[in-house]
C-alpha cells in the first residue's frame, strides 16, 4: 500500500501514513483538527540512458533461440492431367 504525507494549513504539522488506494484522502489535522493538504514527492523510480531494449536483460552469451526461418516463395501450382494428355 502507498504511503502519503499530509501537511497541514493551520499548525505546518506534517506527517506521513499508509493508506490503500481506496481510501478517502483526510481532510483534518489529527494536532489541531485544521485542514490538511496532500504533499507530493518525486517519484522513486527514474529511467537514465538511451532507451530500453530486448537485449537489455538478456546474457552477454545471447540468445539461444533460433532466428525464424525466412518467407519461402509459394510452391508451383502442379498443370492439371487433362491438359497434359492432349
Amino acid at each position: 500500500m502507498p504511503t502519503y504525507a499530509y501537511a497541514c494549513k493551520e499548525c505546518s504539522h506534517a506527517f506521513e501514513i499508509v493508506q490503500s488506494f481506496t481510501d478517502s484522502s483526510l481532510t483534518a489535522c489529527p494536532e489541531c483538527r485544521g485542514t490538511l493538504r496532500k504533499k507530493f514527492n518525486s517519484v522513486g523510480v527514474v529511467f537514465k540512458g538511451s532507451g530500453f531494449y530486448r537485449t537489455d536483460s538478456r546474457d552477454a552469451k545471447g540468445s539461444n533461440v533460433p532466428a525464424a526461418p525466412a518467407a519461402a516463395a509459394p510452391a508451383p501450382v502442379a498443370a492439371p492431367a487433362a491438359a497434359a494428355a492432349s
